[in-house]
């Protein structure tokens, strides 16, 4: 009888488990990002088709989640150019770049951008927006840009 009782209890526990990895929407959460650097300073080498922006930067932390009804938040503190120590941009902009099939059967990228949010001249931003994501997203990026679309920082390592 008690071991029956004991199967019942683990069975129960992992029935709510599978419950609730069943209801987590989250698509891609992160608690790094590098900034731009290299070869991908400029718009020579691209990502996704977003060109970095045209000097180093740098930043201290960042985190944030992308769910699957498109909420995007993103927290970056200290992004800042390398050169100076110093943001001199006023906003940062959240960027989803999704790998999708097309229309045709075909790959193709898609790329959502939020709307302007303020920035610190020392680099620090919160970012919290509600994207039109496609019905699937393949290999997400993450980018933190300025209104021009030049990415800053990119979620990676």
């Amino acid at each position: 009888m008690k071991k029956c009782l004991v199967a019942a209890a683990m069975a129960a526990a992992l029935t709510t488990s599978a419950g609730a990895l069943a209801a987590d929407d989250t698509v891609l959460e992160f608690s790094t990002m590098v900034g731009v650097t290299g070869p991908f300073v400029g718009p020579a080498n691209p990502i996704r088709g977003i060109g970095g922006g045209g000097q180093a930067w740098r930043l201290d932390e960042a985190k944030g989640e992308l769910r699957r009804d498109g909420r995007l938040e993103i927290e970056v503190r200290g992004l800042v150019l390398v050169s100076t120590g110093a943001n001199p941009v006023a906003a940062f902009r959240g960027v989803v770049s999704c790998q999708v099939v097309d229309a045709t059967g075909q790959p193709a990228i898609v790329t959502l951008s939020t709307g302007d949010f303020p920035a610190t001249p020392t680099g620090d931003s919160r970012i919290e927006a509600r994207l039109q994501l496609p019905a699937h997203c393949f290999a997400p990026i993450i980018f933190v840009t300025n209104p021009q679309l030049r990415w800053f920082s990119i979620t990676g390592f």
